[in-house]
């Protein structure tokens, strides 16, 4: 893993586009797995720049959504449908034909799950896979004891996430119970992990996911076995690290050709 430690969120968003656009430019039919919440909206505002500037093309960019919710309209401004085309598919002018999001409106789910799967695997796999991490450290809505093997399925919401997550409602009572996630092991197949963060509310997840040790109770802490994981957190998503002074002369010290 490659722990990347910088001022703000802003900062946070801005480098980890970098990281997209030079892959895009490298491979201008590359696959991008998508993260919802907060975490990832700095992110995608610097690329929706960097696609007006006219410095990215995404012609030919396909995307993959981590997970929706169960039984919400896709209508509904929530869904992740709405909220991928509201922050991704739209200010990126994305094909939307080219961005999927598992159907967890679908009367069978499992079939729905397993039909992502070979979606995913018929595009190719995907290239770099963002991602958020929740409180209690889950990646995607896996959630604390979720296998290190699990594919796309249904999960249950821990009450802590449906918690975090009713800001986003008029109610807590209306944020789903369940949802249509990619599996841990889904996510470990993408070629390339970027994972960010940003806040205090999220620095002992971040700590145990780098730090600690590798537990279905910290989803997040598989990363550590994947080949190429990036962690790019703020300062205050970064104070519960141990050597976090390490990291940052790490970065500082960087070859300029290893730079994002």
């Amino acid at each position: 893993m490659e722990i990347v430690i910088l001022p703000s969120a802003t900062e946070v968003g801005a480098l980890a586009a970098r990281k997209i656009v030079r892959l895009v430019r490298e491979k201008p039919d590359a696959v991008l797995g998508l993260a919802t919440g907060s975490s990832p909206l700095a992110i995608y505002a610097a690329l929706a720049e960097h696609v007006r500037d006219g410095s990215l093309d995404v012609t030919g960019v396909s995307a993959f959504a981590l997970d929706e919710y169960v039984g919400i309209p896709a209508e509904h401004p929530e869904s992740y449908a709405a909220v991928i085309h509201r922050e991704v598919t739209a200010p990126l002018h994305l094909d939307p034909d080219r961005v999927q999001v598992p159907d967890g409106r679908a009367p069978d789910l499992e079939a729905a799950g397993e039909r992502y799967e070979d979606a995913i695997r018929a595009a190719g796999g995907v290239d770099l896979q963002i991602l958020g991490i929740g409180a209690n450290g889950h990646v995607g809505f896996n959630e604390p004891t979720s296998s290190f093997a699990s594919r796309t399925r249904i999960k249950t919401l821990t009450e802590r996430t449906r918690s975090d997550n009713a800001r986003f409602f008029d109610r807590p009572d209306e944020v789903p119970t369940h949802c249509l996630t990619q599996g841990l092991g889904t996510i470990m197949d993408a070629r390339e992990l970027l994972l960010v963060a940003q806040g205090s509310g999220k620095a002992a997840a971040v700590a145990a996911a780098v730090e600690g040790p590798v537990t279905s109770m910290c989803p997040a802490s598989i990363l550590q076995h994947h080949r190429r994981a990036t962690i790019m957190v703020d300062e205050d998503a970064a104070a519960g690290l141990t050597l976090g002074d390490y990291y940052r002369w790490t970065y500082a010290n960087k070859p300029a050709w290893q730079q994002f």
